[in-house]
């Protein structure tokens, strides 16, 4: 099995301003890709299987959010497939109350076990589409922020994620270099859900290769 790379990693976070991966981090960072592509082996979770394609699009890529999340923050990763961005984005800020959501019955079995493996405290696993939970007791405006990664496009994300938000609550709405067009095309809905864009960062997580967070504040 294919070795993580966590010399990028590295290399990212000291260049955004982090400090390095603690020996913690690094085991849990490394015994969740073992896990992934251990179970890959039978039920579909990832096309991406090498080390520096793992590092860079899985868990680089989940770290981007980091900036907009507040000091025990409750956060719901909406759509969460292998558990991206979230269960990355824990294993650096153990504040977080994490939800991870998916539609997807045995994806939620596997991160259940991955989050008990990896001795992740205050993560929900739960088995339901966002639009179902957005309705009840519990999930509606219950949560600081929501992050959601190859989900939707943004007017249908909207949707979907600013009603589970407090008022106050943000949007991180991962996508790829090109975002101007989702953007415009979600206006009316984030109108209807209560949400503007607040920012728009663009940046490497590879050279030559650069990923979008779109940031949307509910009003």
């Amino acid at each position: 099995m294919t070795p993580p790379r966590l010399d990028l990693i590295n290399r990212w976070l000291t260049r955004n301003g982090y400090a390095s991966l603690t020996e913690e981090q690094s085991e849990k960072l490394t015994a969740f890709q073992r896990r992934v592509l251990s179970v890959n082996e039978y039920m579909n979770l990832t096309a991406i299987t090498d080390g520096e394609g793992f590092a860079v699009k899985h868990f680089i890529d989940s770290l981007t959010v980091l900036p907009w999340i507040k000091q025990n923050a409750r956060v719901a990763d909406v759509g969460t497939g292998a558990g991206f961005p979230g269960v990355p984005v824990k294993i650096m800020r153990r504040d977080l109350q994490l939800t991870l959501m998916d539609s997807l019955r045995k994806r939620i079995f596997f991160l259940r076990e991955a989050a008990a493996l990896l001795g992740l405290e205050g993560v929900t696993c739960v088995h339901a589409r966002a639009e179902e939970l957005s309705r009840q007791a519990g999930y509606r405006e219950a949560f600081d922020v929501c992050a959601a990664r190859a989900v939707a496009r943004l007017d249908k994300l909207a949707g979907y994620t600013l009603p589970l938000l407090k008022k106050g609550g943000l949007l991180l709405a991962m996508k790829g270099p090109e975002a101007e067009a989702e953007i415009a095309a979600a206006k009316p809905a984030l109108q209807r859900y209560g949400g503007a864009v607040a920012e728009v960062w663009k940046g490497e997580i590879a050279e030559g290769m650069t990923h979008t967070v779109i940031v949307v504040e509910k009003s």
